[in-house]
């Protein structure tokens, strides 16, 4: 612990508020919340902890509190924090699937469709459903029993719809407001339950229509029938109140918490959500952390009810979701509650082994890449390599793994602009004054580590722009490979020194995964740039093709063989000018 870090530990208040953690860059790697700021914050710098807590605790280095009002202030604050800085400790809900709605349309004819985005449109949204094909064989079905407008613009004539009775060609002829409000109120009624109703009048008309000799109606209806008993009887575990309710339970251990979600929609389980993550406070704290994230972030559809075990605080959730929830003490919702607890103790024993391998693999890796280094732990790696077939089109690549993985939206792509001809030394020094120049004006993370995937000439070059141009002190190493192209070496330092790594350790194998990874994303983006340019090169010269007849070119033709093999007639049938036709054909014959 630092002299700044207890001298704020002893200015820390008894009030509520949410603190934030910093690592030795200023950036926030954690975001938290505490009833009484003073006992929570002071608890991280004492006493024992599992290891994931440890390791938050080694990389702060400095930390911010602010003070509110009250418990739920504290955690409304905690969600926006979080939600504006993302930090790489808290829970990540990267699972952001929306499930789909059957909705009926606010206009003058309404329309049934099937969306994932729920708006503030006055139309009626039924579900969520488990899968879009549910909801397409729920609408499918719908469309079969009611005639409502399926067109998005109406046509100036009936369709197919019209003629299987399938809609009431509101394009031609006059459809009265009441005819449409009578057909949304049963279809409405439908969707909240009431399909069983509806399922004995078409089996009263059916038998109606049998007595009338009308079988080829009473085959219709039969179908219909049998309709709803596919689409709409398939779910086992029912409730009879057909109330829409979230069901929450978790389970913790080892530092890890697993948290099951039932989805009940007009009273059936349809579906069900785990998350697992690793937590870093008490277990009803994280819980609820987890709650406002879980349906702010994910934009998840917020249920009449929500059912929570006993030992959340449920004025909180109630305040913070403005919705009905409860703590079942008996009966089907205590049963609910009970099933979503054990399958939560499941899942997080049958994911234990997974989790324990991937930690090993990853963030135990890093950890000992650092020791073998002998600097701070690389939790941010960013990696550099260059391509070019004898100096054309020269690229550099860089990609980054945070905590041992990938994170593939920081990757960059550069094409050189300063270097002509074979030169990787020059190649380097651009890419590398680009890159951390950005990163100082931008004030971005800085990593700590930077990986070269070539030799003592690359290496020097990176170092020399970032020590004497930048005035940075990151660590440089350069993966060095052998006669087959694999991962041989690392060597690092000043002078350069080579670090043998085990060849059966994790550490090594993070290595080869960074250096594969650099080495795939610099050539397909080389291959992206080669065969563009190829492309251009054969057409640029030639009066008359700009852009869009490139374009129509391509795609009429597939390629640059096709057209050598081309006729000038070929060429005009395409849409091209005869004369600009001509001289194409010219231009190719001589290319080729």
């Amino acid at each position: 612990m630092n002299h700044k870090i207890k001298e704020k530990l002893a200015l820390l208040p008894d009030q509520p508020g949410c603190y934030l953690m910093k690592d030795r860059q200023g950036t926030i790697i954690y975001v938290g919340k505490a009833k009484i700021l003073k006992n929570r914050v002071r608890s991280y710098f004492t006493g024992s902890h599992d290891t994931k807590t440890q390791r938050l605790v080694s990389e702060i280095t400095d930390f911010e509190y602010i003070v509110t009002s009250s418990n739920i202030e504290a955690l409304i604050l905690e969600m926006n924090l979080i939600k504006k800085y993302d930090p790489k400790y808290n829970v990540m809900l990267k699972d952001d699937k929306t499930y789909p709605f059957i909705k009926i349309t606010a206009e003058k004819h309404p329309r049934l469709i099937v969306t994932r985005n729920v708006k503030k449109d006055k139309g009626r949204y039924f579900g969520p459903y488990p899968n879009v094909y549910a909801a397409r064989e729920t609408k499918k079905l719908l469309d079969r029993l009611y005639p409502l407008r399926k067109c998005t613009t109406l046509p100036d004539r009936v369709c197919l719809y019209y003629h299987m009775g399938q809609c009431l060609a509101p394009c031609v002829y006059d459809v009265e407001e009441e005819t449409n409000k009578k057909l949304v109120d049963e279809i409405t009624k439908f969707l909240k339950g009431g399909f069983n109703q509806i399922k004995k009048e078409l089996e009263g008309k059916m038998h109606e229509a049998a007595e009338n000799l009308e079988f080829e109606r009473a085959k219709e209806l039969r179908d219909q029938i049998a309709h709803i008993d596919s689409t709409m009887e398939k779910q086992k575990m029912a409730m009879t109140d057909q109330v829409d309710r979230d069901v929450f339970a978790y389970a913790y251990d080892k530092g890890w918490m697993c948290v099951q979600v039932f989805f009940i929609r007009q009273g059936k389980l349809i579906e069900r959500d785990v998350s697992m993550f690793p937590m870093y406070r008490e277990a009803d704290e994280e819980f609820l952390t987890f709650i406002g994230q879980f349906y702010s972030k994910n934009n998840h559809f917020l249920p009449k009810e929500i059912l929570l075990p006993d030992s959340v605080d449920i004025q909180l959730v109630e305040q913070l979701l403005n919705t009905s929830v409860l703590q079942p003490k008996k009966g089907k919702k205590k049963d609910l509650l009970m099933l979503a607890h054990k399958n939560a103790k499941l899942a997080l024993k049958e994911k234990f082994s997974l989790i324990e391998r991937d930690e090993e693999r990853t963030i135990g890796a890093v950890e000992k890449l650092g020791e073998a280094l002998n600097i701070y732990t690389p939790f941010r790696i960013e990696a550099f390599d260059n391509s070019n077939i004898q100096g054309t089109d020269p690229v550099s690549a860089m990609i980054v793994f945070l905590d041992g993985k990938p994170n593939k939206k920081e990757y960059r792509k550069y094409k050189i602009k300063t270097v002509t001809g074979p030169d990787d030394y020059g190649s380097m020094r651009e890419v590398i004054r680009r890159r951390y120049t950005r990163v100082l004006k931008e004030e971005l993370p800085l990593p700590d580590l930077i990986l070269i995937d070539g030799g003592k000439g690359q290496i020097n070059a990176a170092v020399d722009v970032l020590q004497n141009e930048l005035g940075l002190d990151v660590p440089v190493a350069g993966l060095v490979k052998d006669d087959k192209h694999r991962t041989s070496n690392l060597i690092i330092g000043d002078p350069l020194e080579l670090i043998q790594l085990d060849r059966n350790s994790q550490e090594f194998y993070l290595l080869q995964r960074i250096q594969d990874e650099v080495h795939r994303f610099a050539i397909t983006f080389h291959r992206q740039l080669r065969g563009k340019s190829a492309f251009q090169s054969v057409l640029d010269n030639i009066s008359g093709i700009g852009e869009k007849r490139k374009k129509l070119l391509m795609k009429t033709f597939g390629s640059v063989k096709k057209m050598r093999e081309a006729t000038i007639k070929d060429f005009q049938d395409a849409g091209i000018p005869l004369k600009t036709a001509e001289l194409l054909v010219d231009e190719l014959k001589k290319q080729n």
